[in-house]
């Protein structure tokens, strides 16, 4: 963890460019002033030098230090420019070999940067499956990446058109709901539902409605047979018989209800059998509910499903997503939490997450290491050559303004000991 602080401290620390554009122009005008000092001391020292015989020495000194300065000035910015505005050969080799040098560096860094050996060893090292359980155990972690996941997830909803969306449900319901045939699906249900008796419960419910309808409402019979005598019936003996009716009809719910075993359970038994069965062998009733399904799949009712369905779940998706104590972020923040737990606890897993990013990473590399260097290429192919030369002096300018004071240096210290060695080779002779 230590690590990746100190890297993003170094990131936060380097120098803009304007920084380092103030610390370049600093450094040529230390050199440049170095250089003229040399040439007033040397101007100095070679006029008195008869008169004043050890000035021969700072002459020879500030003589050796204009040579080398002068020599590196030519050095350092014959990597960037032509010396003058002069077109000497093997001058401004920065933007005269710009592709040549972004392809070069394209070819170091897939050779040796994105090698298996650097790649892989480096992922294998980082234990990247428990540094992202500890990451994702994190709770302000798990929100923030739930409140990223919700934010995309809104974008995606936006960018996704409603009759777009409408038509793949509905190609989809037409697809895997309309296709098959259903009479002989339904049919096997039924019979696996009949078979296990699970039926009956649906029967019970039908038969305590009806119950509690009829205890509820005997009016409901009133003159339902009465009506039907003849005419010259009396009126009292029809209000009997309607009354016999209710209480019979009545009588016989509940007798159905108390009796698992009353035959009008098993009569309808036997018809959902035979029903049932008719649904995945009889031809005329298979077409029939073919011709049913045909029906619906001509009604609008299936495209207006397919908008309902969709428009309902934007809604709610949209609503959830926007809600930051909605259960659907509530759920996926605490299942980041737990995922995150169980990879900080689990080394079988943590080792599998290692192991998937790896074979990903490995394929990646392997298959786009090529394309993936050739970025470089191209991107420093597409500079322009005054604007790749400025970046990079910017990079590396200041620095090699050094090697102009060191010129400077050591010309003088070369200049010194020449001139020294030779007075004393000349004395003795």
């Amino acid at each position: 963890m230590s690590g990746r602080s100190d890297a993003t401290t170094r990131r936060r620390t380097l120098p803009t460019d304007a920084e380092r554009l103030a610390g370049l122009q600093r450094m040529k005008r230390v050199a440049v002033g170095l250089l003229l000092a040399v040439a007033v001391v040397f101007a100095v020292s070679f006029t008195l030098q008869n008169e004043i015989p050890w000035l021969g020495y700072v002459r020879a000194a500030s003589e050796g230090a204009m040579v080398g300065a002068i020599a590196d000035w030519f050095a350092v910015t014959a990597l960037f420019r032509h010396p003058l505005g002069i077109p000497i050969p093997h001058t401004a080799i920065i933007p005269r070999r710009k592709d040549e040098i972004g392809a070069t560096l394209g070819a170091f860094v897939e050779n040796e940067f994105l090698s298996d050996d650097v790649v892989l060893g480096k992922l294998r090292s980082m234990q990247i499956g428990r540094r992202l359980g500890e990451w994702l155990a994190t709770p302000r972690h798990a929100e923030r990446l739930t409140a990223e996941a919700a934010a995309a997830g809104r974008g995606i909803l936006e960018l996704l058109g409603d009759d777009d969306v409408e038509d793949v449900i509905d190609k989809l319901a037409r697809r895997h709901l309309f296709e098959p045939e259903w009479s002989p699906a339904i049919g096997r249900i039924g019979t696996r539902l009949v078979a296990a008796g699970q039926h009956r419960a649906a029967i019970d419910v039908v038969l305590e409605k009806a119950d509690g309808w009829l205890a509820a409402h005997p009016e409901a019979f009133g003159s339902m047979v009465s009506e039907r005598l003849p005419k010259w019936v009396p009126s009292f003996v029809g209000g009997l018989v309607d009354d016999r009716a209710y209480r019979e009809v009545l009588a016989f719910v509940r007798s159905v209800r108390g009796d698992p075993e009353h035959p009008l359970r098993e009569a309808v038994d036997g018809w959902l059998a035979e029903f049932t069965d008719d649904l995945q062998h009889d031809p005329a009733m298979i077409a029939r509910v073919e011709q049913l399904k045909a029906d619906l799949l001509e009604s609008p009712r299936v495209r207006e499903f397919a908008g309902e369905a969709w428009a309902s779940i934007k809604a709610t998706l949209e609503t959830a997503l926007a809600d930051p104590g909605s259960d659907l972020r509530a759920g996926l923040r605490q299942a980041l939490i737990e995922v995150g737990t169980r990879l900080t606890t689990d080394d079988e897993l943590a080792a599998k997450v290692d192991e998937w990013v790896t074979d990903a990473a490995e394929y990646l590399v392997r298959s786009y290491r090529h394309e993936i260097a050739g970025v470089i290429t191209e991107t420093v192919e597409r500079w322009d050559p005054r604007e790749t030369t400025e970046k990079l002096e910017l990079q590396v300018g200041r620095d090699l303004q050094f090697i102009r004071i060191n010129g400077t240096v050591v010309g003088a210290l070369a200049g010194l000991v020449i001139y020294t060695v030779a007075s004393g080779l000349h004395a003795l002779v």
